[in-house]
């Protein structure tokens, strides 16, 4: 109930969005919808839930809800981080393998960017690194990365790096919190590359600017 609560309480701190509008359900229930879909559920095992509190609304109609607000989520706010710390994962989407690629700012624990691609290597890892440092000041950051694929693309891009396998945990764990959230990349995810893009944004927004952090005093990173 404690951890009901807590969902109900940053639903209600989301209500005002602007992409939930005129919608005939109550901002409240959808944003709680949302954010229990973000928290691991299926669609339709939030569905029942909302049956359960006496809401009778169609896996479909959750769907459109989560669409709509990853596509009215703004980018992460722009930083200027002094170290980053970037790595990839494998994950699998209708049984084959694609790459998640994210950066993580480590004194604010705000994640910088994701990115998703076919494959990983030395072209997507600076692809991805080109794309946060258009997004956020690095002019005075530190890039810590392990040796696979880095190192040239950080040449290329003529950033500071430097190979580290300590303070760049916090990415690892960021992907193992990510992994927990969403039980079915355990083993792959059923849908279009989209759908996956989308809800990638949801939890990126939901971990920035709902999650406390206890690293932060309870703060979001955000």
């Amino acid at each position: 109930m404690h951890a009901t609560s807590d969902l109900l309480k940053e639903s209600l701190d989301t209500a005002t969005l602007e992409c939930w509008q005129r919608e005939r359900t109550a901002t409240p229930v959808r944003a709680f919808a949302v954010r229990l879909h973000a928290a691991g559920l299926s669609l339709r095992e939030t569905e029942a839930i909302l049956r359960l509190l006496g809401i009778n609304r169609s896996f479909q109609a959750i769907w459109q809800w989560v669409h709509r607000l990853s596509d009215s989520l703004p980018d992460p706010p722009k930083a200027k981080p002094r170290r980053v710390a970037v790595d990839e994962t494998a994950v699998k989407i209708n049984g084959e393998q694609s790459w998640l690629y994210a950066a993580i700012d480590l004194d604010t624990k705000l994640i910088l960017d994701i990115a998703l691609f076919s494959r990983h290597g030395t072209d997507p890892a600076a692809a991805f690194l080109r794309a946060v440092t258009e997004k956020h000041d690095c002019s005075e950051a530190v890039f810590l990365t392990d040796a696979f694929g880095y190192r040239t693309a950080i040449f290329r891009l003529g950033l500071n790096g430097q190979v580290d396998y300590t303070d760049r945990n916090l990415i690892e764990k960021w992907f193992q919190t990510f992994k927990m959230r969403v039980d079915r990349f355990h083993h792959s995810w059923v849908g279009s590359r989209l759908s996956v893009r989308q809800w990638l944004a949801v939890f990126v927004h939901y971990y920035n600017c709902q999650r406390p952090h206890q690293a932060l005093n309870d703060r979001t990173p955000a």
